[in-house]
């Protein structure tokens, strides 16, 4: 991103908090605008009368605000105005513009208004000009000429609109910098045919995150539980959302632990379970980031063929009756598989649990996309098959948001106690607040809404992905999944796709090379994630991918 861009977000951001903090402290002991603040209200409830859109009502708001508050006193020091917005300031008080008292060289004003009502004029000033250096509005016109301060006492029904007015603007604010940032996530860096267009990461665009229903759980979290939003904890996890999950599950609370992402609980899992040299099957491709977790513990990695309904279980058979492996740990992606989007069919959910009960291996079912099935019929768990041979974990990440960073493991009570020890040892507790926060948000039903919106748009994209590379690249070969995020791509024998990563990004559109999830092979493949990209920036991605195939 760059760094203007990102700074300029980063005020607007600042402001926005500040203008909310005004609201919050513009009312009085008896709920009503104080004496002082009345002047300012009323003022900026006349811009507000007519309510526009938000740049325009800030803009207003900053014409008249200041000039309804100005009267005769000691310089205010605070408030400056150069001669871009107010043709005068700074050459004395009699060049000012018409209206204020006290204009005095520099561009200050004598003043007697309080710092509730500067606060917000300040504000509005700041953000107005913050968000015209973000999407480039026209310039502000110059203040007009206010009427008698004497005019302008408001009546109660003026200072209820005022209030309203000013929060719906700080709301479409709000929304116009979401909308803003969501836009420019995909965007890397510029390049000859714009802004980069990235199907590397797998993540949902802002614009399918339920933003106000995560601001609301965080309100009933600090409101419901501040003891135990605000305090250490246990490391098995804030108690209520463990207790959501154990229902979830239809399991006991003794038998899940609540962790920072799902990562953690795998890094928790395999510290407990793997040891140097151990056997633990894989998925050929599978997750790049547990293959190196696996590998760093000195795991002896068997991958096992993926094929477009699951591991190869009749392939996994002959393995384990060879003598080869004998591995304690078989690590599964059961829903729309990351990296290929691929879903384990019920009768090799099966087949593996008859072959880990066989080989006493256990199957850990790392299943983070379950909720996001957009066509087909769902399956079962294989915990639901089989709890005390199998070790499940999910993630919020990808139904709620990925920075909230909650994931957890269902497992058998001793195991669990176990890593709950070795957590404990760890940090001990994981993070309550935002543990707290998806609590509410799961119990108030907003998880099924996000879970809604976020489907929706998942398959409307994957759906755009499959038609365009039907069209631009009828070479590449791919299953088009039923849910989550991801597609498996695979080009002819002897596509060079490391050449073809390097010029697609020169072309500007981004992806992950297929060998970053195989310990060997797959120089011909590729994953497209399509969760964080539009429509219109998929057709025009593959449309770039296809040009850079077609230079090789």
């Amino acid at each position: 991103m760059d760094k203007e861009i990102a700074n300029t977000l980063g005020e607007l951001e600042r402001k926005l908090r500040e203008l909310e903090r005004v609201l919050s402290g513009i009312s009085d002991g008896d709920g009503r605008p104080g004496g002082e603040e009345r002047h300012a209200a009323s003022a900026v409830s006349a811009a507000l009368a007519e309510p526009p859109g938000a740049s325009r009502v800030i803009d207003e708001a900053v014409d008249r605000a200041p000039l309804a508050t100005a009267a005769a006193g000691e310089p205010y020091a605070g408030w400056e105005r150069d001669a871009r917005v107010h043709p005068g300031a700074g050459t004395g008080a009699e060049a000012g513009p018409a209206g204020y008292v006290g204009w005095s060289a520099g561009g200050r004003r004598a003043t007697d208004v309080t710092p509730a009502a500067d606060a917000v004029t300040h504000a509005a000033d700041a953000v107005a000009e913050d968000r015209g250096a973000v999407v480039q509005e026209p310039a502000r016109r110059p203040a007009r000429r206010p009427p008698p301060v004497a005019d302008q006492t408001p009546s109660a029904a003026e200072l209820l609109r005022f209030r309203d007015h000013l929060e719906r603007t700080a709301r479409e604010l709000t929304h116009d910098y979401d909308e803003l940032l969501g836009r420019i996530t995909y965007a890397a860096v510029p390049t000859p045919t714009g802004p980069t267009i990235s199907f590397a990461r797998g993540a949902p665009s802002l614009d399918i995150v339920d933003v106000q229903g995560l601001r609301d759980a965080a309100d009933r979290a600090f409101e419901s539980d501040p003891a135990g939003t605000t305090a250490y904890g246990t490391s098995i996890g804030y108690p209520r959302l463990r207790a959501w999950i154990a229902d979830r599950h239809g399991v006991e609370p003794e038998r899940v632990l609540v962790t920072n992402g799902s990562m953690q609980a795998d890094a928790f899992l395999f510290e407990h379970l793997v040891r140097p040299g151990d056997d633990v099957v894989v998925e050929r491709p599978s997750y790049d980031r547990t293959l190196l977790s696996l590998r760093e513990r000195g795991a002896n990695l068997h991958a096992v063929e993926l094929e477009p309904d699951g591991i190869d279980t009749q392939a996994l058979s002959r393995l384990l009756a060879s003598g080869q492996a004998r591995p304690k740990l078989a690590h599964i992606i059961p829903n729309f598989q990351n990296p290929a989007g691929y879903t384990l069919s019920l009768a090799k959910r099966q087949g593996l649990l008859a072959l880990a009960a066989q080989y006493g291996f256990l199957v850990f079912e790392d299943d983070p996309y379950v909720a996001l099935r957009f066509s087909g019929e769902s399956m079962p768990t294989m915990l639901s098959m089989d709890p005390e041979r199998v070790v499940y974990a999910s993630s919020f990440s990808k139904t709620v948001c990925p920075g909230i960073r909650v994931g957890y493991l269902v497992g058998p009570p001793d195991l669990i106690e176990a890593i709950a020890r070795l957590a404990t040892n760890t940090y001990i507790s994981p993070n309550m607040v935002a543990q707290s926060i998806v609590y509410e948000f799961c119990a108030s039903g907003a998880i099924e809404r996000s879970i809604e919106t976020v489907r929706t748009a998942l398959a409307k994209r994957a759906l755009t992905l499959a038609e365009a590379l039907r069209r631009e690249l009828p070479e590449a070969e791919f299953v088009a999944p039923e849910g989550g995020y991801f597609m498996w791509v695979t080009f002819p024998p002897g596509t060079d796709v490391a050449r073809l990563h390097d010029v697609a990004a020169e072309l500007g559109v981004a992806f992950v090379k297929g060998t970053d999830f195989l310990l060997e092979g797959g120089e011909n493949t590729l994953r497209l994630a399509f969760s964080g990209v539009t429509t219109e920036q998929i057709d025009e991605g593959v449309t770039r991918l296809a040009t850079a195939y077609r230079s090789l």
